[in-house]
């Protein structure tokens, strides 16, 4: 294998257009090998080899900056940067993230993990680069729907009105921007690339100056040339002010690498519209690019998948049955979900309900006040958004919902520590973040039936509704032929009634570790609270605990700066003097990629960690 040479993307420089082709091939197996033992964003990747070879071949990072949007497309770029043996171990705890990271290797120009982040940043780079008289080029690679994301647009508006020496390659996989491929968009390529055309251009445009001419004539071309390109979506970046190329195929590397080696040598903002085939190179992937989006371990050879051993029903199942049987009963209910429809559970639904579905796309801000205008006027709109994903709507979740006291439940997925992710998808900062906010009621449910529980309930409430999960299974409680119950509103429930000085307060899933914990003490038990409520707080419990115990512990899967804990500490600091109060969670820190239960060890909620905990405070009098 070629691949095998290749250690840093100078290796690449002298290699013949067959033997760069031989690569990509190489670096396609070597991917699906390594993600079939070892999980991660495989066919996001798959689709975009020849565009990132392309990049390295043209362009000499890490003097050139390389900024990735989606994060999860640039596993080639990771193994051509020195870190092809370390890719075996990618998302594993100690090994490198799924996703570029400053810390870890000097071709990372900027840490990606939420989608739509790289045009903003390249312009910040290209800025940098223009004002400190450094040189570099800057390219943003953004794709996988990406460019649906709000703030992508947001830099487009600002880098077409810059002078920026900047290069914005759209990977066009069918997510976002679509159209054909053809002779016409061939054609205005090999015109909008010639250098003879661009050197005519710049020596015109420096003759004239910047004055009226120079300006009309501006606007006389782009309005010419949008009747060329508007069919391939060209014209939107060109009325912003960007020089549009393309399209190209993207898959093509002998393409890709003209194409780049003709506009290299450009100045100013400029976009080259690359269309690709997501999964390109795996027929599995290609066939069914969204399960191969993330698939889980596979046979590399068959494609066969190797099915999880679920030992209870995942949240997200539980969340997108209920909702459906909600649906079927008021037709009021409708399912919003910004590009997460698979992953939140809410396929089944759309199928079910096409009309009061709505995906709309890498857009968590408009997802919260779209739901508040449909609450506004007589719907029950339930959003689900990833719970790290839901900080970029917190303005809208305060200001558009919370402020008019909107009846839209926000159903965040994905809360507390996630796994393979790691640190920028972890949702852990949720509840500190909103339980400050008037009005709002945040719900934990502990089990797949207090999930349900909690959905009907959150329709009776009225109001602003946060209902927080985790990824993963349940509890294997049984849920779907269970009657489901309306909550009291901010009423906790006792699940262990104590015998002890030791009052444990859980918020969520972490009420049952504390039971198998505590079965395993051998002193006096203590009492048990299943939460329920982070806002509203069971005032009522917590002046019980307070008087009858001398140790309160809160157990939580977020961070303790501002969550449960502080809940807690604040409405006892001035009743309880005498009583010791105490917190697991989340630390004050970032938390790696590693496997859930690792990060939650590492963190002290599983159940040895709260043994432990319970053993330490049994002795403190």
């Amino acid at each position: 294998m070629i691949l095998d040479r290749i250690e840093y993307p100078q290796d690449i420089k002298n290699l013949s257009i067959a033997q760069l082709k031989e690569l990509c091939s190489d670096i396609r197996e070597y991917m699906v090998e390594c993600c079939s033992r070892n999980p991660g964003h495989l066919a996001s990747s798959l689709g975009a080899v020849e565009i990132i070879v392309g990049m390295h071949y043209v362009f000499d990072a890490p003097e050139d900056k390389f900024i990735f949007d989606v994060g999860h497309q640039a596993y080639a770029h990771k193994i051509l940067t020195g870190r092809r043996e370390a890719f075996l171990g990618n998302r594993t705890e100690g090994g490198i993230s799924g996703f570029p990271k400053r810390s870890e290797s000097p071709y990372d120009a900027f840490g990606v993990g939420h989608s739509s982040t790289s045009i903003s940043a390249a312009l910040g780079f290209a800025e940098a680069s223009r004002i400190r008289g450094t040189g570099e080029k800057v390219v943003a690679l953004i794709g996988d729907g990406a460019l649906t994301g709000g703030l992508a647009f947001e830099g487009l508006n600002n880098a077409g009105n810059s002078k920026s020496d900047l290069l914005i390659i759209l990977n066009d996989n069918n997510q976002s921007i679509d159209g054909n491929i053809g002779g016409l968009h061939n054609h205005l390529l090999n015109i909008t690339t010639n250098p003879a055309y661009n050197q005519l251009k710049d020596k015109i445009w420096h003759s004239i100056g910047e004055n009226r001419t120079r300006n009309f004539i501006q606007r006389k071309l782009r309005s010419l040339k949008s009747m060329f390109v508007d069919r391939t979506g060209g014209a939107l970046f060109e009325s912003l002010g960007l020089r549009y190329f393309g399209p190209i195929d993207g898959n093509d590397l002998e393409a890709v690498i003209s194409a780049l080696k003709k506009i290299k040598g450009l100045k100013g903002p400029r976009v080259l519209h690359c269309y690709s085939i997501k999964g390109k190179g795996y027929a599995p992937a290609e066939a069914d690019p969204t399960t191969w989006h993330a698939p889980g371990r596979f046979n590399p050879k068959t494609g066969e998948r190797v099915p999880s051993a679920y030992s209870a029903s995942r949240y997200q199942d539980v969340f997108g049955k209920v909702l459906m049987d909600l649906a079927a009963k008021d037709e009021r209910i409708v399912g919003i979900t910004p590009a997460m429809a698979s992953g939140c559970g809410m396929t089944a639904f759309g199928k079910a309900f096409p009309e009061r579905f709505f995906d709309v796309g890498i857009e968590e801000e408009h997802a919260v006040t779209f739901a508040a205008g449909l609450a506004a006027n007589g719907m029950r709109p339930f959003c689900n958004i990833y719970s790290a994903f839901s900080q970029r709507a917190y303005d809208q979740i305060i200001h558009d919902v919370a402020l008019q006291g909107l009846p839209v439940v926000l159903c965040f997925d994905r809360a507390g520590l996630v796994g393979e992710d790691g640190a920028t998808h972890n949702g852990v900062f949720d509840l500190s973040a909103y339980r400050s906010v008037p009005g709002i009621t945040i719900m934990t449910p502990s089990d797949e039936l207090e999930l349900k529980n909690a959905m009907y309930s959150a329709i009776e409430y009225g109001g602003p509704v946060i209902i927080r999960y985790p990824r993963g299974t349940g509890e294997g409680v049984e849920w779907e032929n269970a009657e489901p119950s309306i909550l009291p509103l901010g009423k906790a429930r006792c699940i262990q009634k104590g015998e002890s000085d030791l009052a444990i307060l859980a918020a969520g899933p972490v009420a049952s570790t504390a039971i198998k914990a505590s079965g395993e003490f051998d002193g006096p038990s203590p009492w048990i609270y299943d939460m329920r409520f982070v806002k509203p707080l069971d005032t009522e419990v917590i002046d019980f605990v307070a008087s009858s115990c001398k140790n309160i512990l809160t157990i939580e899967d977020g961070t303790l700066k501002g969550g449960l804990l502080g809940a807690v500490s604040e409405y006892l600091c001035s009743r309880a003097p005498g009583v010791r109060i105490e917190g697991i969670g989340v630390p004050d820190r970032f938390i790696l990629h590693a496997r859930q239960d690792k990060q939650r060890a590492l963190c002290g909620f599983d159940a040895e960690g709260i043994l432990s905990k319970i053993r330490e405070l049994s002795q403190k009098k």
